[in-house]
């Protein structure tokens, strides 16, 4: 049993500690209100069907205790979320055998544990708690139908075997029956819920990086201008000192190192200043499959490849956006180059781009080298921030001011030594006629 892949682990966590709690409190109530009614009806507290509501209680009270202190240890949570909701289906058919079976007012807890369980539980995982409360259920009148188990303390006329069997196969079947769609149902409305908080987080962290590069950018635009201005006066001077000057090998020596130093910071100044602010470009219709398939055949004769990294390519035709082509090359290569260079000998990289519903298109490119941590992953997008050797830290910065410009996104997913998936959204247009 798999975690929905929608749902952090923090979050997941979190929800099962509710479930925990919600858990308790549920059975306080509803058993306690039980006790309280049948306390009613009798002065005698020890009755045999009263001790039987009580030791539900408290077995469920040690029993969360129990799942509280392995939550800690637990590695797979999923699993651990899947056993108690099993187990919570058995206590819900122990409750209604003892009280009444048939006729017990308690089986609609079924379904509260089936509508739980599809906030915790992929679709698969919620159908099998279905099937779970059904066989359970269906056991548990059969064997009271034929006198194999009777209810605690139930009289003798409120019995299953009182009626018909068409009557029992007909609660039954809409026992079953409603299992079964409120799990599907529930199942459809947790998964959208799902997709729908992923959108927000999303969103979210956009927002975010968005409102932190804009407040970078109008400092780093200044900086970068200030920077450029005295390193062109710099290498100029130097050669002119360089031509008027008697040659010496040490004296040319450490020119020639000031002069490379020079256009390297004026390299990276230049980077900056895109970074901070992106050239408007010319926007115009763009066939993305084209784009696309041209980007990765450059990526493909590239020399830095040298044949070690295979490519898959899987593109829907006649998807058309509107942007600067160079800036939609300069995205791909720099994302291609970006997996190639995650991976270490021979790899794989994927490029997958289709069209979605709401009139936007996506580019996903994944690759199988060495991931991304977690810790990483939360400061990709830093300006300067780089965990490669000779890397400047601005690429993915760059990559997402553009982006940003035309009212597009990226997102990046990535696991440690299992690989990283990149997703491109581009709003799309109608093809020009």
């Amino acid at each position: 049993m798999s975690t929905p892949s929608l749902i952090p682990e923090k979050y997941f966590k979190t929800e099962i500690k509710w479930l925990m709690f919600f858990r308790i409190l549920f059975s306080v109530l509803l058993l306690g209100s039980t006790i309280v009614l049948h306390l009613g009806e009798t002065a005698t507290p020890m009755e045999p069907s009263l001790l039987v509501l009580y030791g539900f209680i408290i077995t469920i009270f040690l029993i969360s205790l129990v799942y509280s202190l392995l939550l800690k240890r637990v590695k797979k949570t999923s699993s651990f979320a899947f056993i108690q909701i099993g187990i919570d289906t058995f206590f819900v058919t122990l409750i209604i055998f003892g009280t009444g079976g048939f006729l017990s007012v308690f089986s609609f807890l079924y379904l509260v544990v089936i509508i739980y369980s599809s906030m915790l539980l992929p679709m698969r995982g919620t159908m099998i708690i279905a099937a779970f409360c059904s066989i359970q259920f269906g056991f548990l009148i059969e064997f009271e139908y034929f006198g194999i188990l009777n209810p605690f303390g139930t009289d003798a006329n409120l019995l299953a075997t009182a009626y018909g069997w068409n009557q029992i196969f007909f609660k039954l079947l809409i026992t079953m029956i409603a299992c079964f769609a409120v799990a599907f149902l529930s199942s459809l409305l947790a998964e959208q819920t799902r997709i729908t908080k992923k959108e927000l987080r999303r969103m979210e962290g956009h927002v975010k990086r968005v409102e932190k590069m804009a407040a970078i950018g109008e400092m780093a635009a200044g900086l970068a201008h200030e920077i450029k201005n005295p390193l062109a006066s710099l290498s100029g001077s130097i050669q002119l000192l360089k031509e008027d000057m008697r040659y010496d090998p040490d004296h040319d020596r450490l020119m020639q190192i000031i002069l490379r130093e020079a256009d390297r910071l004026s390299s990276l100044a230049s980077n900056f200043l895109l970074y901070a602010r992106p050239p408007a470009g010319k926007v115009e219709p763009i066939k993305l499959d084209r784009a696309v398939l041209e980007a990765a055949e450059l990526f493909e004769k590239d020399g830095s490849n040298n044949g070690r990294i295979t490519t898959s390519k899987k593109v829907s035709q006649d998807v058309w956006v509107s942007m600067d082509p160079g800036h939609l090359h300069q995205i791909l290569w720099n994302l291609l180059l970006n997996a190639a260079e995650a991976i270490d000998g021979e790899g794989h990289i994927g490029i997958e781009m289709f069209p979605l519903k709401n009139k936007h298109a996506c580019v996903i490119i994944t690759d199988n080298g060495c991931g991304i941590s977690k810790e990483t992953l939360t400061s990709i997008f830093d300006p300067f921030y780089t965990t490669k050797p000779n890397g400047t830290g601005l690429g993915l910065s760059i990559v997402h001011r553009i982006l940003d410009a035309y009212d597009a996104w990226l997102n990046v997913e990535s696991e440690p030594d299992k690989g990283t998936t990149v997703t491109l959204n581009f709003k799309q247009i109608a093809p020009p006629v």
